[in-house]
Formats: C-alpha cells, sequence, structure tokens
C-alpha cells in the first residue's frame, strides 16, 4: 500500500498552499483546547523512491517543530496530547523538467488524546498526507529550488495546518474539545508523557495488526 501510495505522489500533481503563511494571524476556533505533550516517532518511516535520506531524528525533531508552532498558539484550558508516528516521506531530487520533477510527501498518523478523560479520542490513527508546496516552483518541483531540511520543514508545516483542518472538524462534528463538567478526573498515569514514545507505538502504531 506505502509503495502505491507513493507512485501517485511521484505521478499525480496536485495542489497545495503554503501552511505557513497563517501563523500571524489569530488561529482558528479550536474549543477548550492546548497541546500539553507533543510526542513524534519516526523509527519505522519509509524512505519513498528517489527520495533523498533523512534521519529519524530529522523526522521527528521536525514534524515535532512544526506541530509546537502551529499548536503553541491555542492557550485553552484543557489538555490534549498528541501521538504521532511518520510512515513515509519522499523528499524530492531534481528531476526532469515537466515530465518526471518528482514531488515531496510526508505521510503521518496522528491519534489525540485527552487529559482529562485519560483515554484517546480517536480510536484509530487518523493518517495524514501532506505534499510540497506549489507556487515556488510549480514546474520543477522543489528538489531543484530547496535543500532536504528546507523540504522537511515545509512538509511538515503543510501537515500540521492538516492536523488542525482534521481538528477542527472533528470539533465542529464531534465536539471533542468541549469541556465536559460531568467528566471524571483523569488518573494523571494514564496520559503519555515525554519519554513514553514506545508506549504510543505499541498503542498506536498502525503498522501493527
Amino acid at each position: 500500500m506505502m509503495r502505491w501510495v507513493f507512485g501517485l505522489l511521484m505521478l499525480v500533481g496536485l495542489s497545495a498552499c503554503a501552511a505557513s503563511r497563517d501563523l500571524d494571524e489569530a488561529p482558528v476556533p479550536l474549543g477548550d483546547f492546548r497541546l500539553e505533550h507533543n510526542i513524534v516517532i519516526a523509527d519505522k518511516a519509509q524512505r519513498g523512491p528517489l527520495s533523498r535520506p533523512a534521519s529519524e531524528e530529522q523526522l521527528s525533531n521536525a514534524v515535532k517543530a512544526a506541530m509546537a508552532e502551529r499548536f503553541g498558539r491555542y492557550t485553552g484550558d484543557s489538555r490534549y496530547h498528541f501521538g504521532i508516528s511518520v510512515e513515509g516521506y519522499v523528499l524530492a531530487q531534481p528531476g526532469i523538467p515537466l515530465v518526471l520533477a518528482p514531488k515531496s510527501a510526508l505521510i503521518l498518523n496522528v491519534t489525540v488524546w485527552d487529559d482529562a478523560a485519560g483515554g484517546k479520542l480517536n480510536d484509530e490513527p487518523e493518517q495524514i498526507t501532506v505534499l510540497e508546496t506549489f507556487g515556488t516552483a510549480p514546474i520543477i518541483g522543489t528538489g531543484y529550488t530547496m535543500t532536504a531540511e528546507e523540504q522537511l520543514k515545509e512538509l511538515s508545516q503543510n501537515a500540521a495546518k492538516a492536523v488542525e483542518r482534521y481538528l477542527v472538524r472533528q470539533q465542529s462534528e464531534q465536539g471533542w474539545f468541549t469541556p465536559d463538567s460531568t467528566a471524571a478526573p483523569a488518573d494523571p498515569d494514564t496520559a503519555p508523557v515525554p519519554g513514553q514514545s514506545a508506549q504510543i507505538e505499541n498503542t498506536d502504531s498502525p503498522t501493527q495488526g
């Protein structure tokens, strides 16, 4: 399945907009949300065809920084946690203009934890797939115009924006981040904390099963 996804991304041109443009604006409403723990793992990330290499640390740090950048703007009173696994990536190399210029891509699986409830809001991880931002080099691809680090930063920002859209949709449809006055206090031992990435991986990794 992962090979099929990467192959599709390399051949089909999809549009995207710069995800960082709105970071200086007020965040879209997201109930009583505040991001507490922001855990990202990349130990099973698959490198796509024709991709530049990226280390596990580079992948996890880039995604974690982008999530903190976007969701650090939310200052609600209720605490939530992210458990994110990087599933795959393509950091495009220079290709053939107009024909085979490869497109960068990033695939994440995201689980959201409710601190007060002491459990997950989504039983199954939400898979987020994003492409490079088009506009600066729509014909030749970012493999010609950006370093691998710049590509990864851009992809991570696009992913953070996609996660925000997902959370806004869940808040609108499910009221995820509306405080429940009847909820019992959470057991602090059940919430993920820094250093517990192995626990999140064992619980939520889509590569299992």
